[in-house]
């Protein structure tokens, strides 16, 4: 028998608590598609997303009317081209590579798709340096296309020169994109210990041990939680930890729900469900706004990093009740641009980008969406990945850096993309230079933690 008010507490969650599924990302192998002939292997690619996922968003928009849920991206996530060395000569090549899924994503009506990718947290494959070279050209030249590079991870430590060649990408991609806000930065993440089934962007691909093709569903819902919280009341911190929980089971089982039924309807694999709390910009739809709710005077304060801690446990802890096969980067998203607590916290100097990498070892990603002075040097911004790749290398962790050095701007200027990026205040960056110790190169050993054969 339906139970009314489970309904009614669900519609109030869409209505008013701004719950939704933030992404429905199709994961496609394109290991069949391989050819040495580049032209050729873009034919294949391109052919093989579109014939795939080409009814992705005729699903999403009926399941969207059936059950009243808004989805707000349909995505796709392909395996990392540089893994198609085939057919991968120059960059060249892989800017060819880099618009044709930009015309695939075209084609098929979705917002973002990911998997302009490399591993090589040990070492580079002659395609993965290609493709790494090219990347600021091909975010320049590409709308739709999101590229992420593992550097790092707790088995084989963290590749240092992958870290420093990263800085200088970072930096010559902000200017190529210089006129559009340096937007190509948004599009681009460097992970510690990458997850092969995240759906949500810039860091989604389809890992080597997936299937053909999958659905993996990222869900949202901080104004939900923060409204839970609210509700409570006067409790002490368990009751708080136990309000989360709940709260986390009732949004997976949405995220859950959707998940099961495009796979269906599309004749794939069901996934995974990624717990993940993911922000807007819109007001009542942030992280940094629960954390408040739970007792700070603005995000950033001392006590962040623990209340952050209770939320992340506490969503993972519910949302494991909710869905057999959870995955991706579960947890809470703490984007500067896209939540609106964090660019008030940001903008009046409550939050650091000290404190955000504090509170990076609890949370489920790392320092992102952070827009930095234009003029921060390349070793700078190499020593900041290296900071956040030891602490999910250490922890055993994914962490990752999405940062965006806003050309033209500095500190206490704002970088606006609009819609789901948001806005950014540009923060205060401590330029002691690691250039020295960057520039030595080779590999941080991996810690004695990974010996766990």
């Amino acid at each position: 028998m339906l139970n009314v008010g489970a309904i009614r507490e669900t519609v109030n969650m869409i209505k008013e608590e701004n719950l939704d599924i933030r992404t429905v990302t199709m994961g496609i192998s394109l290991y069949d598609c391989q050819s040495d002939d580049t032209k050729r292997l873009a034919d294949k690619i391109y052919d093989k997303i579109t014939r795939s996922a080409g009814r992705l968003t005729e699903v999403t928009r009926t399941l969207e009317k059936r059950y009243g849920i808004p989805i707000i991206n349909s995505r796709v996530s392909v395996t990392p081209i540089s893994y198609m060395a085939g057919g991968l000569h120059s960059t060249d090549d892989c800017v060819l590579i880099a618009k044709t899924l930009d015309r695939a994503a075209d084609a098929l009506g979705i917002n973002f798709i990911g998997g302009y990718s490399a591993m090589v947290q040990k070492g580079e494959i002659n395609s993965a340096k290609l493709l790494i070279d090219s990347i600021p050209e091909a975010l320049a030249g590409t709308g739709k296309v999101c590229s992420s590079v593992n550097v790092a991870s707790t088995k084989a430590g963290i590749n240092m020169d992958a870290v420093r060649r990263m800085g200088e990408v970072i930096k010559e991609t902000s200017y190529l994109t210089r006129e559009s806000a340096s937007i190509g930065c948004a599009k681009l993440v460097v992970f510690a210990n990458v997850p092969e089934d995240n759906p949500f962007m810039a860091g989604a691909f389809h890992g080597t041990g997936e299937a053909e093709h999958v659905i993996n569903v990222g869900v949202s819902g901080p104004g939900v939680v923060a409204a839970a919280i609210r509700r409570a009341g006067e409790c002490d911190l368990t009751a708080v930890a136990e309000t989360i929980k709940k709260t986390a089971f009732k949004i997976t089982r949405v995220g859950q729900l959707i998940a099961t039924e495009a796979a269906e309807m599309l004749g794939v694999p069901f996934g995974i469900v990624d717990l993940s709390l993911a922000p807007t910009p819109a007001v009542g739809d942030s992280v940094a706004h629960i954390l408040e709710e739970i007792g700070l005077e603005r995000c950033g304060a001392h006590g962040t990093t623990a209340a952050l801690a209770m939320l992340n446990d506490a969503v993972k802890k519910g949302g494991v009740m909710a869905s057999s096969h959870v995955g991706g980067l579960s947890g809470a998203f703490i984007p500067v641009s896209e939540d609106a607590g964090m660019i008030d916290a940001a903008a009046c100097g409550a939050l650091t980008i000290e404190k955000l990498e504090a509170m990076t070892a609890v949370c489920s990603v790392g320092l992102d969406m952070i827009a930095i002075p234009g003029d921060t040097p390349a070793e700078v911004i190499s020593g900041i990945i290296a900071d956040e790749m030891a602490i999910g290398v250490v922890n055993s962790k994914t962490t990752a850096v999405r940062l965006i050095p806003a050309y033209g701007k500095t500190v206490g200027d704002e970088l606006s993309f609009g819609g789901l990026l948001g806005t950014a205040p540009v923060m205060e960056v401590n330029t002691y230079s690691p250039s020295v110790f960057v520039k030595r190169g080779g590999r941080i050993p991996a810690p004695i933690q990974s010996l766990k054969n």
